[in-house]
Parts: structure tokens; C-alpha cells; sequence
């Protein structure tokens, strides 16, 4: 018979890993998002980003990544907008990721160029550009972080997107949204917040 302890251990084992991610804005106030089909926790939508390679910084992973998923390469990550650490399997290996989340805007476009194969690789499976509307709809398909509605609203509430470049736009404090775990609504994220503003 098995241990049930050694087989609770096994799931609970996870592999650390950095990831950094840009939410675009365009003027409008939509957000450019990917999706994607993970086989751990299922359809969702995330901003471009991905994994940080040795020596890189929070910064310089989420522009390589930007570049590589986008083509975007006019684009930079403005300031930090939230931290955040989640479950899902990566390439077959169970992580807990945490995540650098920057914000920045540009145009309303799709991507330039031919980044098939990087969506491919990362299991991209599409893009679109989300209203306001498009986000607070209950019937919409998963967001990471889930809390990215409300964490939107306060960064449009301030002033986002504003009329120019990263640099010039009103400046707001990051949110550490600590771990969330997999269906965790936005309830969980306005508690997070609650917690971390404290």
C-alpha cells in the first residue's frame, strides 16, 4: 500500500521559478493579452512575459520576453505593477513561479513579424486586445494574475494610459499579490491587497 504522506509530499515538491512579464496599454485603456492552454490549470489569458534567464534582470527577462512574443521591439516595461507567485507545469515540470508584472503603452496592433515559432514553443494559441468590458465579463476565460481587472481599474483611476510615454505618466505604488492559488477569483486579489497596503 502506498504512503499517503510520501505521495502528498511528491505533490506538494515545486520547482522555483523567475518570471517577468509587460502588460501593454493602448490609449484607449485596453490591454493586450495571450492566450494560452496550460495542462495543469487550463485556458487562460496573460500579459506577453515568460521565464528569466541566468543573469538577467526582473526588467531586462520581461523586454527580451516583450520582443520575442510581440515583436514589439519600439516597447519597454514602464514601471512595476504587481508581484505575484502561482502553481502550473511548465514544459512538464511542476513550478511555483513568481513573477515581476511591469506595465508600459503603446499602439493597438497585433504582433509584428513572424513569432510563430516562439508561440509555438510557448504554447501561445492567440491574441486580442481586452476592453474594460472584455475584462469585467464573468464569462470570460481565466486571467493571470486573476486580479488584473482591479488592478487595472487603479492604474486608469490614476491617470494610465494617459497621452504619452512611460516616463510621463502618474506614478503609483506595485501591489505584492503573494501566492495565488489556481481559481482563486478577484475576492482573493482585493484581500492580497488589502494585506499588502496594511
Amino acid at each position: 500500500m502506498r504512503n499517503p504522506m510520501r505521495i502528498l509530499r511528491r505533490q506538494r515538491e515545486r520547482t522555483p521559478r523567475q518570471a517577468a512579464r509587460t502588460v501593454v496599454l493602448d490609449q484607449d485603456g485596453s490591454v493586450f493579452l495571450l492566450r494560452s492552454d496550460n495542462v495543469e490549470v487550463g485556458v487562460h489569458w496573460t500579459s506577453p512575459g515568460g521565464g528569466i534567464e541566468p543573469g538577467e534582470s526582473p526588467v531586462e527577462g520581461a523586454r527580451r520576453e516583450l520582443w520575442e512574443e510581440t515583436g514589439w521591439t519600439d516597447l519597454a516595461p514602464g514601471p512595476l505593477l504587481c508581484t505575484w507567485e502561482h502553481d502550473f507545469t511548465w514544459h512538464g515540470i511542476p513550478v511555483r513561479q513568481h513573477e515581476h508584472i511591469f506595465l508600459t503603452v503603446g499602439p493597438h496592433r497585433g504582433p509584428v513579424g513572424d513569432v510563430s515559432s516562439v508561440h509555438a514553443t510557448d504554447g501561445i494559441l492567440d491574441w486580442r486586445w481586452w476592453t474594460t468590458a472584455d475584462l469585467a465579463d464573468e464569462r470570460a476565460d481565466a486571467l493571470w494574475p486573476p486580479q488584473l481587472p482591479s488592478l487595472l481599474a487603479d492604474v486608469r483611476a490614476r491617470g494610465w494610459p494617459g497621452g504619452g510615454a512611460p516616463g510621463s505618466l502618474p506614478a503609483f505604488e506595485p501591489v505584492d499579490l503573494g501566492y495565488v492559488a489556481n481559481g482563486a477569483g478577484s475576492s482573493s486579489g482585493s484581500s492580497s491587497r488589502e494585506a499588502t497596503d496594511a
